[in-house]
């Protein structure tokens, strides 16, 4: 993705990433962290508001800080990131909503021609796995890096 982004802080397994998000409503801190599951080399995919007490992702605030776009850029960087240091990863990625799960499909699929070359997605129906397809709702999303 040929976008601007955020400068961006990662601690040294690149599994937790910060960055800083300016616009009309300020600087809000933000923070990406990959966890493992109980699955081999599945990792769940959280991003939110850093909480000011608590240093953890807070995924429930709406920030509208009218920078939509250069943080989408912004975590897909740390994707880029997390699967060059671990080709083998599978990231699964949901809203904690629905309709953050729509606008998280939106970005996908605005920017597959670009992320296509790079990564395979596959999107999470009641049916199970399939190829990610634009105009389809998903549950959830399963992205792997391409390995060349």
């Amino acid at each position: 993705m040929n976008l601007p982004r955020y400068q961006l802080a990662g601690n040294d397994k690149l599994t937790t990433f910060e960055f800083v998000s300016e616009g009309p409503k300020g600087r809000i801190q933000k923070l990406v962290q990959f966890t493992s599951t109980n699955l081999k080399d599945v990792y769940n995919l959280a991003f939110g508001d850093k909480d000011k007490v608590t240093g953890k992702i807070d995924d429930t605030i709406i920030s509208n800080n009218g920078d939509s776009e250069k943080v989408l850029a912004t975590v897909t960087a740390t994707i880029y990131a997390f699967t060059d240091k671990y080709p083998d990863a599978f990231i699964y990625a949901t809203g904690s909503t629905k309709s953050r799960t729509r606008l998280y499909r939106m970005g996908i699929t605005k920017y597959l021609s670009e992320v296509e070359n790079d990564f395979i997605i596959f999107g999470e129906t009641k049916e199970g796995w399939d190829i990610f397809e634009k105009d389809t709702n998903y549950f959830g999303f399963l992205i792997q890096r391409k390995n060349y």
